[in-house]
């Protein structure tokens, strides 16, 4: 008879045969004794349930979530013409209602980041999804008359989004390295784009199949909640650095103050981040008003008639969505395919690779901005999409891992910041403001959302070359990065036990 590391006997077992422990080491046979006693079913189901408890599991749970925080994030954008429809506002009205998500997102980050360096993540994240799926669900209850306080349960939601962004990428920065992270995170990262699609598709199909729009705020949370218990039950808490100290531990933490320091100094870490603003500035403003653009353009055309109905069409969130899931699967497999071979060529691959994507696709988008033709936001969107996964592997290689949350936090905050937290309101603006000029008319409404959507192509541009910047020092800052880990790690060998 042998036994567990629980003191439970473990059937069909002999005394010379050693059994595997739920902690995975080999241990010898035990012969039976008194003290002995039979496994209960609770062991039982938590050896099945430690099983289960694998990286690669606890990567595909964290991918999910990621999916559905972006898909609760653009579900509103599926239903945008509803929703201004219902509440009587404006394009800058509208566009408001992204612009305090993401504020509220940017200024959550840097604190879960502290958090997410220092206390249990993956409590923190599941509080995060808990938080943000009730009020999403409340936030379908607001009537017409309380705009405003629609407005702030989408910065609530941000804040509990906030939380899963910030903190999630670590967890698998501990659990991978080289270029199994580099896939691993390309997976999570994919979340981004698929949950982005997902969201539209999900809006318009529960708008038209409830006969109301409220119904596409009340789908998510469900699924949230379901996500949030996943990672408490199956998702482990890795400890910091152990994919990156090849054996060792690390012998003591910096401070929050040093950790910033750091950070301001690494010159890789500074201008992907900027690089990764750019990138969200065209995301943000491009997943608010394409659909609405392509509405217009197809009034302009003749070939659909402007929405006088409770219930508008949503062929084109349908359209876009779909478009979004496939460019981002697409993205993310060509940059992390693209990325693997130039590794082969040049160390600097990384930052090369997406600064060639984004000069490219200013391109692409700069013609879907003059001519809404499916094709040139297809090639565009892909492109953009490519740099999602390897701007977050620039940084593990570029950061320490005690102050990965806290860098992704603050990334967080910069791309946001100066990125998408403005541009939806700031393309609105400029729509509005070239309405009030001129008379206004079906065309004029489509032309002067085009010409405020042409703002994007250049600040891609200007990203692409935050990118070169980023490859003249990459080098440097991941040899910098990687001797200070050896300075901060104590080999296995000299910790007493």
């Amino acid at each position: 008879m042998c036994v567990d590391r629980d003191g439970c006997e473990i059937e069909g077992c002999s005394s010379l045969d050693e059994v595997r422990t739920l902690s995975g080491s080999m241990s010898p046979g035990l012969k039976s004794n008194p003290d002995l006693h039979p496994c209960k079913p609770g062991h039982k189901f938590r050896a099945a349930l430690l099983k289960c408890r694998s990286p690669a599991a606890a990567a595909g749970i964290l991918s999910f979530g990621n999916v559905l925080n972006y898909m609760d994030r653009y579900t509103v954008a599926g239903v945008l013409q509803d929703i201004q429809r219902h509440y009587g506002v404006s394009d800058s009205g509208i566009g408001l209602l992204q612009t305090v998500f993401i504020c509220s997102f940017m200024v959550a980050a840097p604190i879960f980041g502290y958090l997410g360096d220092r206390f249990n993540r993956k409590v923190i994240l599941s509080c995060g999804i808990f938080f943000w799926s009730i009020v999403t669900l409340s936030s379908s209850f607001i009537s017409r008359e309380y705009y405003w306080l629609f407005v702030l349960s989408r910065g609530l939601v941000g804040i509990g989004e906030s939380s899963y962004s910030s903190i999630s990428p670590t967890i698998i920065g501990d659990l991978f390295t080289n270029n199994s992270r580099t896939m691993m995170l390309s997976v999570f990262y994919l979340a981004i784009p698929l949950g982005s699609g997902l969201g539209y598709i999900l809006g318009s199909s529960a708008k038209v199949a409830a006969g109301d729009w409220h119904w596409a705020l009340r789908v998510s949370p469900v699924l949230g909640i379901t996500a949030g218990t996943l990672i408490l039950v199956f998702v482990p808490e890795p400890k910091r650095g152990s994919a990156d100290q090849m054996g060792g531990r690390i012998k003591h933490r910096t401070s929050w103050c040093c950790d910033m320091k750091a950070l301001a100094k690494n010159r890789s870490y500074v201008f992907s981040s900027l690089a990764s603003a750019a990138v969200s500035f065209a995301t943000g403003a491009f997943g608010m008003w394409i659909p609405l653009y392509l509405v217009r353009a197809q009034v302009v055309q003749k070939t659909a008639e402007a929405c006088t109905k409770e219930i508008c069409s949503s062929t084109d969130s349908l359209i876009f969505g779909a478009i979004t899931c496939v460019t981002g699967l697409l993205g993310v497999v060509i940059g992390a395919a693209t990325t693997r071979f130039c590794r082969q060529k040049t160390e600097r691959a990384d930052p090369l690779v997406c600064a060639v994507s984004m000069l490219g696709s200013a391109i692409f988008i700069c013609s879907s901005s003059w001519w809404p033709r499916r094709v040139c936001i297809f090639i565009g969107e892909t492109l953009l999409f490519l740099n999602w996964a390897i701007t977050a592997d620039i940084l593990m290689f570029v950061v320490i891992p005690t102050r990965r949350a806290t860098a992704v936090a603050f990334q967080s905050f910069t791309s946001h910041l100066l990125g998408d937290a403005g541009s939806p309101y700031l393309i609105g603006l400029i729509s509005d403001a070239l309405q009030e000029s001129y008379a206004t008319s079906a065309l004029w409404r489509f032309l002067s959302l085009g010409y405020a959507l042409m703002l994007c192509p250049f600040i891609i541009v200007l990203g692409g070359m935050f990118f070169l910047a980023t490859a003249l020092f990459f080098l440097d800052d991941r040899e910098k990065a990687e001797k200070q880990l050896s300075q901060l790690t104590l080999p296995t060998s000299s910790v007493k036990v």
